[in-house]
């Protein structure tokens, strides 16, 4: 696909997080459309699995209204083991979850989906494993007062207060973030969208 068919691309997503991180690099997209898809795993769905279909879920979400546009969807998915572990709806479950990846490593996948201008779908899969410090009882608490965990995926925001308990990364900060900058970037230059100069 020719470079100079494509205007830009439609972010699926009302993420902060995903938008700056695209700013970043100079992907600016022409427009939002966060979706409203329902994040529930399926009965025994592999994280990498629904991180995928995620992603291509919230671009279709978008495709009803941009079609003919490049649209980027993602979805994060942190798990422990093949535990998925999702936005803790409350301070009990996000102090479950950072509880549970205390002293312990974890992985972070990052699902990404741009369909073309046809609605082809075009995927990638990038899978980031972090190591947690053994939490005390105090920084645990603190953690969950601070309310950073709303809205996380796995409760906690390396970006953020939750970078002091990260003894080792392999792999992508930015998946980690919420958006796996070089294979993404990669995606959208592939489909004729590159970064404003």
């Amino acid at each position: 696909m020719a470079s100079e068919a494509v205007r830009g691309f439609v972010l699926a997503s009302g993420s902060p997080r995903r938008l700056a991180l695209l700013k970043q690099i100079g992907l600016v997209p022409l427009h939002l459309a966060p979706s409203t898809t329902d994040e529930t795993p399926m009965s025994d769905e592999q994280p990498g699995r629904l991180a995928i279909r995620l992603a291509e879920a919230k671009a279709r979400d978008a495709l009803r209204i941009h079609f003919g546009q490049v649209i980027l969807g993602a979805d994060t998915v942190v798990a422990c083991g093949r535990r998925p572990l999702g936005k803790p709806p409350d301070s009990d479950t996000a102090r479950a979850f950072l509880s549970l990846l205390s002293g312990r490593r974890h992985t972070v996948y990052g699902g990404v989906c741009a369909l073309d201008q046809s609605g082809k779908p075009h995927h990638r899969l990038v899978s980031t494993v972090v190591s947690f410090k053994r939490l005390s009882g105090h920084e645990l608490e603190a953690y969950v007062m601070s309310g950073e965990w709303v809205d996380k995926a796995g409760g906690y925001a390396i970006q953020g207060r939750a970078a002091t308990f990260v003894r080792r990364i392999n792999g992508s900060y930015s998946n980690v973030v919420g958006l796996p900058l070089y294979e993404t970037a990669s995606l959208l230059a592939n489909l004729g969208v590159w970064a404003e100069t």
